[in-house]
């Protein structure tokens, strides 16, 4: 099969595109003729690599896919080969005590495709049955790659993590990545206030083409915490969504009012933090931790978007062969919404 590969861990000119065997699904599994995958920042920290990584190599990035039933393991039923599916990257054992308690996502032995596994920026992948959703005729292939991770991680954050209710106020660091402008459409869909903390006014643009309501550009309001708090008559916001980590975290839990919940779901500008602990016991402050989300999250957003009350924003579409450009485009920053990849 032809794949997007590297075989050690460095930078972006380590990735390489050409022919690996082919997967064969075990017991249990579907193999997936991919048709499109998207793009993650997760996908450039796995080719840096991190100390206890052990990954097999040739190792193949790629979290988010959508494509065909190419093939059926033993035991798999309810699907076909041809059948249209979107594949959700979180794998989980189905046994431990998490996984029957309907929390899969904090699986004893949890892996995400593309991270520890091999993933979907190959014409093949195999996963079990159970991590694919069939997909209706009118949504296209990239759309649901563009949709499953990042839909399915601002869907558990803002509505099973954090309990996100009509009427509450919500911002949200970033403007145009595929994980911010899913938060937005599943909190005004919710009933939310949206404030958006963007980097230009074109992405900000972005954001209120998606329903936001109160936009701050961070290269004129630099303490865009202050600015927040007098925007909401310095009573703060409900929730914050922070992705970014070292450089926000200060500023994310002064912008909290009493009682507010910080939801942290990344950390593109790094992991050591550095807190003030009297804004935490002083205002009564909750800081959640969301990482993907469950089945049951996945099959109900999903259905929001085949449904229409949600959409992807689909940033460019490159060739398989011009990963290397697709992913330099993701590490600048550029991207307004997915970066997709077409593989087959």
């Amino acid at each position: 099969m032809k794949a997007l590969f590297f075989e050690q861990h460095g930078n972006i000119s380590n990735l390489k595109t050409g022919e690996l065997d082919n997967p064969s699904p075990g017991p249990g599994q579907v193999m997936v003729r991919v048709h499109s995958a998207a793009l993650n920042r997760l996908d450039l920290w796995v080719m840096e690599g991190w100390k206890g990584l052990n990954l097999e190599m040739p190792h193949i990035p790629g979290a988010d896919g959508a494509g065909e039933i190419a093939a059926l393991g033993d035991g798999v039923n309810g699907l076909s080969p041809g059948d249209r599916v979107v594949i959700n990257a979180n794998l989980s054992c189905g046994s431990c005590r998490a996984c029957l308690a309907g929390q899969d996502n904090m699986c004893r032995d949890w892996h995400l495709l593309g991270e520890t596994v091999r993933g979907t920026c190959a014409e093949l992948v195999c996963v079990p049955a159970d991590n694919v959703l069939q997909i209706p005729e009118e949504f296209s292939f990239r759309e649901a790659a563009a949709s499953s991770l990042v839909f399915l991680t601002a869907w558990h954050s803002l509505i099973t993590r954090a309990n996100l209710q009509p009427g509450e106020k919500v911002l949200l660091i970033g403007a145009s990545g595929g994980v911010n402008t899913a938060s937005i459409q599943i909190a005004k869909l919710a009933g939310a206030q949206v404030f958006v903390v963007g980097s230009s006014p074109e992405k900000l643009e972005l954001a209120a083409s998606l329903g936001a309501d109160v936009f701050i550009d961070r290269s004129i309001e630099e303490s865009w915490s202050r600015h927040v708090y007098r925007l909401t008559n310095k009573q703060g916001v409900d929730i914050v969504v922070d992705n970014i980590g070292t450089d926000t975290f200060p500023s994310s839990l002064r912008t909290l009012r009493k009682g507010g919940r910080l939801l942290t779901v990344g950390n593109t500008s790094g992991p050591v933090l550095e807190l003030d602990n009297r804004f935490i016991f002083g205002k009564h402050l909750s800081i959640l931790g969301s990482t993907m989300g469950t089945k049951e999250d996945f099959y109900q957003v999903m259905q929001l978007l085949f449904q229409g009350k949600l959409k992807p924003v689909l940033d460019l579409d490159f060739l398989l062969e011009n990963a290397q450009q697709a992913y330099t485009r993701l590490a600048q920053g550029q991207q307004m919404g997915k970066i997709t990849l077409e593989i087959s």
